[in-house]
């Protein structure tokens, strides 16, 4: 029997929320890596039936909207032959073939079933630290196709009526530089869909598999008409912008607004790359869904419902739709700048919702080798945190993650230190010029590591290096994200890429990330302020006479 009592709907959409809070509770308890249980590079969420995504949880907003277009996929694939049954789980992890992001990127995906049909699925992703491929840690920018990425697990089914099927999990060991790492951290994340396809259950036994459908539907279209709301108070028109990126391309974005539409256009931009600078069409609607949310209703949970006004034009073939064979290792940076384009193409005529642009790039830092105390392998795979562009009335905020990996965390310098081979020598904030204005961007951070044994390697891909976070209304730019090699016996290096660079003991390697964007011109800004900044050694007193023309 169907109820449509709000109340009931309500009861049962908190439920899902709190379902999927315990699903990454969970993983993030039993998973094996620091880039999971510390840093938080994961995601989970709940699916109706047809993988929309009905309840997401805690976790990487950009990861939130892969777990649909991946359920989408395996539903699809296996529905056809109809080997879908209870107890079954799947994996995907290439962007082909419903992974969205990279080989590194494992979904993990179980239908749940109620009275003999399938009501939902629970689904999670999360950064595994070595898949294979040419390269530990399983990135790098040599890579000219996929091939060289590591395995890849093309929407396939790896418990089956709840056994694990053990010749797969033997192809996913052998293939892993860190196999018992592997090994434990997809148990994780099949761990966590079990106790979310339980506590699904549980919710329809208690209030009938059709109300438990009932309140999805119901809250996947109040979703949309919220969206729809305040689409409608948004400026209309269309709105384009081309700009360069580091390596001398032109990305082109053209986003129009209408009072049912948000359309994306991405047709004209180059072709995809030989080297793994590319992403794939759903990586960059995720992009695309994050920019609307921020814009329409950026503090309630995200649902399928609230995306069903975007539009999105692609090219396959280009940067942002990739074509198999395609290498898509980077694709986080590439989906990064796509989705800081859309936000530099609408913050000048969006009343101030959105802030300049921040330090806008992941800053992945692979350093791996042999553990000088356990000779086994290891790779510490760590996002960094840099300055967001201040606003209208209101500074950016210091050593944040950037917007793509928000809610995440740092790892703890005794974490890194103990499970991997290297000294945190220094974290502090960057006082490289840059970010200055009426109101200021936020610092980014210098981070050095030591290495304490041989035969290690450096892989990074940093961009906004060569052209910082962009100002707004008369403020001054950013600084620049790079990495510094600091070899012990030579000189220092500078790096926006490398890859599977050598490495030997008391090397340094050292992260800067950039300031944010500043808002307003300096000589605006509060003079108060300026001397508290001189106070707290955000600025040196010559600086704030040269730039705000206020002496200490």
């Amino acid at each position: 029997m169907t109820t449509n009592d709000p109340i009931t709907l309500e009861i049962i959409q908190n439920s899902l929320q709190s379902a999927a809070d315990e699903m990454f509770a969970a993983m993030k308890k039993t998973a094996m890596s620091s880039i999971i249980y510390e840093v938080l590079d994961m995601g989970t969420g709940i699916l109706d039936a047809e993988g929309d995504i009905a309840c997401s949880g805690a976790g990487i907003p950009a990861f939130i909207g892969v777990l649909d277009k991946a359920v989408k996929v395996i539903a699809a694939k296996y529905d056809k032959s109809g080997d879908i049954e209870p107890g079954d789980v799947f994996a995907t992890n290439d962007p082909y073939y419903g992974g969205v992001t990279h080989l590194n990127d494992i979904v993990v995906a179980m239908p749940v079933f109620f009275e003999g049909k399938i009501i939902a699925w629970t689904a999670n992703i999360a950064h595994n630290s070595d898949v294979g491929g040419m390269a530990p840690g399983s990135l790098t920018g040599d890579a000219t196709e996929i091939f060289q990425e590591g395995l890849r697990l093309p929407a396939i089914k790896i418990i089956s009526k709840g056994e694990p099927i053990r010749a797969v999990f033997d192809i996913i060991k052998v293939n892993s530089r860190m196999p018992d790492v592997l090994e434990g951290d997809v148990w994780a994340a099949i761990a966590s869909v079990r106790i979310g396809t339980k506590r699904l259950t549980e919710i329809a036994e208690k209030y009938s598999s059709e109300t438990f459908q009932a309140a999805m539907t119901h809250f996947q279209d109040y979703g949309e008409k919220v969206s729809r709301a305040e689409l409608a108070h948004l400026p209309k028109g269309t709105f384009e912008l081309s700009e360069e990126q580091d390596d001398g391309r032109i990305f082109n974005v053209k986003i129009t607004i209408t009072d049912d539409e948000f359309k994306v256009d991405l047709r004209d931009n180059p072709d995809q790359m030989p080297n793994p600078v590319n992403t794939s069409r759903d990586g960059v609607m995720v992009a695309a869904q994050m920019i609307f949310k921020s814009l329409t209703d950026p503090y309630s949970p995200a649902n399928g419902g609230s995306f069903r006004p975007i539009t999105l034009l692609t090219r396959e073939g280009s940067v942002f739709h990739a074509r198999e064979p395609a290498p898509i290792g980077f694709y986080y940076e590439i989906e990064l700048r796509v989705y800081d384009l859309m936000w530099r193409c609408l913050a000048p005529h969006m009343d101030g919702k959105l802030a300049a642009g921040h330090f806008a790039s992941v800053c992945g830092t692979f350093i791996g080798g042999i553990h000088p105390d356990t000779g086994r392998q290891y790779t510490i795979i760590e996002p960094q945190i840099g300055g967001w562009g201040a606003s209208q009335g209101h500074d950016g905020n210091s050593a944040i993650f950037c917007g793509f990996h928000g809610e995440t965390y740092n790892c703890p310098a005794e974490i890194n230190e103990a499970r991997n081979g290297l000294y945190v020598d220094r974290m502090e904030l960057n006082m490289e010029p840059g970010g200055e204005g009426e109101f200021t961007g936020g610092r980014g951070i210098v981070m050095d590591y030591r290495v304490r044994a041989d035969n290690g390697f450096l892989t990074a891909g940093y961009t906004r290096s060569k052209f910082p976070a962009w100002a707004v209304d008369g403020g001054q730019e950013g600084s620049s994200n790079y990495v510094e090699y600091r070899p012990s016996d030579g000189e220092p290096q500078r790096y926006a890429f490398v890859s599977g660079l050598q490495t030997k003991k008391d090397d340094v390697i050292r992260v800067v990330t950039g300031n944010g964007g500043g808002s307003g011109d300096p000589k605006r800004r509060d003079p108060d302020k300026v001397k508290a900044d001189i106070r707290n050694g955000l600025i040196t007193p010559e600086r704030a006479r040269d730039v705000y023309g206020v002496d200490a």
